[in-house]
């Protein structure tokens, strides 16, 4: 059974690609692992994982900012990952969320970015529903 309603997912995958992008893009020095893994068990992705629909439907720029303020986050120094994989990550994550129903605070341990990062040459051109059924419900 899916975490929330489907009507929410493809704002929620499409948004928290662009988030990881955006993050990753606009900081180049700075630790977009440390980000992603911050973001994945913070009190701002939990709302979202509730279906709280403030927080659901919120742009990228708009999640950032709201997560900046609510977590108190800040960016550590360090290497931003480059090119399209931080928002197949981000998507990939918030899909896989979703699909399971599972805290994404426990995805980014299921599923860890390093693991997402080697596999990236074998997933990301499948359909995000494949490539979270391939890796599966680990």
């Amino acid at each position: 059974m899916p975490a929330y309603p489907k009507e929410y997912l493809s704002d929620v995958v499409e948004n928290q690609g662009k988030l990881f992008d955006l993050v990753s893009q606009n900081y180049p020095d700075k630790d977009t692992f440390d980000f992603i893994n911050t973001y994945m068990t913070s009190k701002t992705r939990r709302s979202i994982d509730e279906a709280k629909a403030y927080v659901n439907t919120m742009s990228a720029s708009e999640l950032w900012d709201y997560f900046c303020k609510t977590d108190g986050f800040k960016l550590k120094n360090g290497k931003a990952i480059e090119g399209f994989m931080p928002d197949w990550i981000g998507e990939f994550y918030a899909y896989y969320q979703w699909y399971y129903n599972i805290p994404s605070s426990e995805v980014v341990k299921k599923v860890p970015i390093d693991f997402l990062v080697k596999a990236y040459g074998g997933l990301h051109d499948l359909e995000l529903d494949l490539a979270v059924k391939k890796v599966g419900e680990i």
